[in-house]
């Protein structure tokens, strides 16, 4: 449970590049989460390229801390795998957290920039990207080591909020 409770977003990191065992590691994760009828509709960008990381992160009003990510990750949707389209958001939101959660046992920290199902968000990485009709760009994580560490553990429980046979 420490990995859960030690995930927070993380927006400011100290520059290190992510290393290829630990992006494997990330990638590994997310392909672990579950989907609606086993249609494993992800697609994954990488992007270690800092010129293309600073146009990454100006895609979007909200997604300017991710120029300085060791690495990003672009989740992305393949409409052409979907059994079941209602379930797609559902789907590629348990790929970023697995994601995010492995981030954290790998000692990186990192922030879900949500880009679907907001055109004016998608526009500019489909057409950076050249992505094909079918690919639908789902989230932006932003990935590294963080500048500094402040873990809050317990900060969201709320028992309050827990309702037990109704509300």
């Amino acid at each position: 449970m420490d990995t859960i409770f030690n995930r927070h977003s993380v927006r400011q990191y100290d520059g290190r590049p992510v290393e290829s065992e630990k992006i494997e590691k990330l990638i590994k994760a997310g392909m672990a989460a579950p989907t609606a009828g086993n249609q494993r509709e992800w697609e994954f960008i990488i992007v270690t390229d800092n010129d293309l990381k600073a146009k990454v992160a100006a895609s979007s009003p909200y997604s300017g801390c991710a120029k300085d990510a060791g690495v990003q990750i672009i989740v992305c949707g393949d409409t052409n795998r979907l059994r079941f389209p209602d379930c797609m958001h559902a789907d590629l939101g348990a790929v970023c957290e697995n994601i995010l959660l492995e981030a954290v046992h790998l000692d990186l920290d990192g922030v879900w920039l949500a880009f679907a199902p907001y055109e004016d968000r998608m526009r500019p990485l489909i057409n950076l990207f050249a992505l094909p009709d079918n690919i639908i760009p789902f989230a932006v994580l932003s990935i590294g080591y963080a500048k500094s560490k402040k873990r809050e553990d317990g900060r969201d429980y709320d028992m309050s909020r827990v309702h037990t046979n109704g509300f």
